[in-house]
């Protein structure tokens, strides 16, 4: 079972910039929404772009899905709740897109990424972020 506090949720009132001539978020914007809640969650552990870098490790997407439920309209302020389901071999993060005033469910999907050594390009293993999510766990601010 994923803990708990590996899981982040983030609002956001959808701008008119973000949607389509009919006045709904224009599909490829839910992966926006779902990168957003991501960054939240990944700086949870200090391992943002910055801490990335410095590790000479990066997280490419290898994998991303989403399933639309229900159109979002302009103005609507929702919920994007992020959070880890694999750390072993891959990263893998979840989301649930919903209405914040009904909770209504309007998107789902999930990413997943791959730990590649910066300077060889070669995959390896998750333990940098094993470590810095165990240690988030141990030592709560």
């Amino acid at each position: 079972m994923i803990d708990p506090r590996l899981s982040v949720e983030v609002e956001i009132e959808i701008p008119f910039h973000d949607v389509d001539s009919i006045q709904i978020v224009w599909h490829g914007n839910h992966i926006k929404y779902f990168e957003i809640a991501r960054t939240k969650l990944i700086r949870l552990f200090d391992y943002d772009m910055d801490e990335m870098a410095q590790s000479g490790i990066i997280w490419p997407i290898i994998e991303c899905k989403c399933r639309y439920i229900q159109a979002i309209p302009y103005a609507m302020v929702i919920r994007v709740k992020a959070w880890i389901t694999e750390i072993e071999h891959r990263l893998k993060i979840n989301y649930l897109i919903t209405e914040k005033e009904s909770g209504r469910r309007l998107a789902k999907g999930h990413t997943m990424q791959a730990a590649v050594q910066a300077a060889t390009g070669n995959l390896i293993d998750t333990e940098v972020l094993q470590a810095r999510i165990e240690n988030y766990l141990n030592n709560p601010s």
